[in-house]
Order: C-alpha cells, then sequence, then structure tokens
C-alpha cells in the first residue's frame, strides 16, 4: 500500500463513519456528566502512512466560547488509550475491514499531543501494520 492508495482508502467521510462527530459529545458526557462542557470537537484524519505504519491523528477543535487549554490535551493519550467511547480496538477493527486483507493493523500506540495553534491540537496515533 502506498500514500495515494492509502488516502483514497482512508478518506474523511469513511473515517467520519468510524469516528462520527457526536462521539465527542458522548465522550464529555461521560467526562463531566454534560456535552456543553466540553472546550473541543473531536475528529479522526488520515496523516501518512510509513513502512510499517498507518498515522491518524485525532483533531482536538475548540469549541466556540471555550478555550482549548494546553492542561485540557495533555493528559489525553493515557485518557484515549483506554476510554470505552473513543474506543481504539474497535476504530482499530474498522480499519482492518476497510483493509480487507491488503494489511493487518496489529496494535495502535496514542502519542504525545501537538498544540498546532490555540485553537486546533493534535494527538497522533499509530497503528502497526503488516
Amino acid at each position: 500500500m502506498d500514500m495515494t492508495d492509502a488516502m483514497n482508502l482512508f478518506t474523511k467521510k469513511r473515517l467520519d463513519e468510524i469516528f462520527p462527530a457526536d462521539r465527542a459529545d458522548a465522550f464529555f458526557e461521560a467526562l463531566y456528566g454534560d456535552a456543553s462542557e466540553g472546550a473541543y470537537d473531536i475528529s479522526l484524519n488520515f496523516s501518512k502512512i510509513e513502512a510499517d505504519k498507518l498515522i491518524f491523528e485525532f483533531h482536538l477543535k475548540q469549541r466556540p466560547g471555550k478555550c482549548l487549554a494546553c492542561n485540557l490535551t495533555y493528559g489525553l493519550p493515557t485518557v484515549f488509550s483506554r476510554h470505552p467511547i473513543i474506543n481504539l480496538d474497535r476504530i482499530t477493527s474498522e480499519i482492518n475491514t476497510l483493509l480487507d486483507g491488503t494489511a493487518l493493523c496489529t496494535g495502535w500506540e496514542v502519542k504525545n499531543t501537538v498544540e498546532v495553534d490555540r485553537s486546533l491540537h493534535l494527538l497522533p496515533v499509530i497503528f502497526s501494520i503488516n
């Protein structure tokens, strides 16, 4: 699989089906008991492919009137790794379905938060493939 194949496979539409926009509200409902307390929206985006890795990013986009402070996002690798609403094992299974035997995700790792600017933070997720 090359980058073009991966870009054609992991379209924004497909990734929105795997990780729908309303999942952010469910995540904040579980954390705070109220979805309106959430400071950001969450989307899953494909970034690139390397030799034995598919690299995706959760984009954390500041919600209007909210503050996307670093202290809200830097602890997220651990939270996203374990949280049942995010459910990286299910995402892995859905990526494997899309791969349809051309490769197989064998594990994943959530990396540290990257602050692009005050309104956008990224949380890289690396899926190992063979």
